[in-house]
């Protein structure tokens, strides 16, 4: 039978794993902040003096100084993130998970739900799969041989859906076909709704993903209407930063909501293999206890 504890232990090591993966995410987007006010220092006006003479030195030291502050900012920044996070930070992943905006936070978080699910769904089902056939050859043999609480045995042996179906119809054997028939449909249903349990958070990803997506995008647009509202002159680069952050989170929706929706069809094929072969094997077993009753 499936143990259920397999399925805890699979969402909470699938947790734990999507957790360590996105810690470093998550602790650059706490740099944001102080990036964004870093990056609004360097973008304000200086004014030069237009004295011929000073101009060479004064431009020559300026961008001296500004190099050294630069390099002792990058080594203290280095220092507090220590070369993991420092590297992702200045990746091209890091960059756009910063440059995405506040809804990038919403889509780092379903794509660590979808994950969990899909991973747990993934080990859940593998574990569930076992030859029907040689388990019905050796269920149909053994209550020839030793009857049916010998077939019982073989069921609790096995793990599966299949198997704790069967076993539920064996233990109403001595009722009548119509009893194992009722008992079989009740344990199917059951062994089903474990099967599908954790597809409604999968398809939800997949339909979430892109609609924070495109909020996201909106969010993007309103700033860089914003910006062309506020300056005087309008340029490309005005607006580069809200049409950025609107095409990245756009994307990033995409790429969570593909494979969540691939994951999901994957996984609702193997449940309705699951369900036909729950079907086949009992049909099985109800015909074979048919027929010992009317060998008696």
């Amino acid at each position: 039978m499936v143990e259920r504890r397999y399925t805890v232990k699979a969402i909470f090591i699938g947790f734990i794993l999507c957790l360590v993966a996105a810690s470093p995410v998550v602790l650059l987007a706490q740099e944001a902040v102080g990036e964004a006010a870093e990056k609004a220092v360097e973008e304000t006006p200086t004014f030069e003096l237009t004295i011929q003479s000073a101009q060479d030195s004064l431009g020559t030291a300026k961008n001296d100084s500004m190099a050294v502050a630069r390099d002792v900012a990058d080594m203290a920044e280095r220092k507090r993130l220590g070369i993991v996070l420092y590297n992702l930070k200045h990746s091209g992943i890091g960059e756009k998970y910063v440059d995405g905006g506040n809804f990038m936070h919403a889509l780092l978080l379903a794509s660590i739900v979808g994950l969990v699910f899909i991973i747990e769904r993934l080990v859940t089902l593998s574990r569930a799969r076992i030859n029907v056939r040689s388990l019905m050859s050796e269920v149909l043999s053994t209550i020839r041989s030793e009857g049916i609480d010998g077939a019982m045995g073989v069921c609790e042996r096995t793990r599966g859906p299949i198997a704790a179906v069967l076993h539920s119809g064996l233990l109403r054997s001595g009722r009548g076909p119509d009893a194992v028939k009722e008992a079989i449909e009740t344990a199917g249903s059951i062994e089903t709704s474990f099967l599908e349990r954790g597809l409604v958070a999968i398809a939800t990803v997949a339909q979430v993903a892109p609609l924070l997506g495109f909020l996201g995008t909106v969010s993007g647009m309103i700033s860089a209407f914003a910006a062309i509202a506020s300056a005087e002159q309008v340029s490309a680069k005005v607006v580069a930063s809200g049409i950025e952050e609107a095409l990245i989170t756009t994307a990033t929706g995409l790429i969570i909501a593909i494979p969540a929706s691939i994951g999901h069809s994957f996984f609702v094929s193997q449940i309705d293999r699951f369900v036909l072969e729950m079907e086949e094997a009992s049909a099985e077993l109800v015909n074979e206890l048919i027929e010992l009753e009317i060998k008696k």
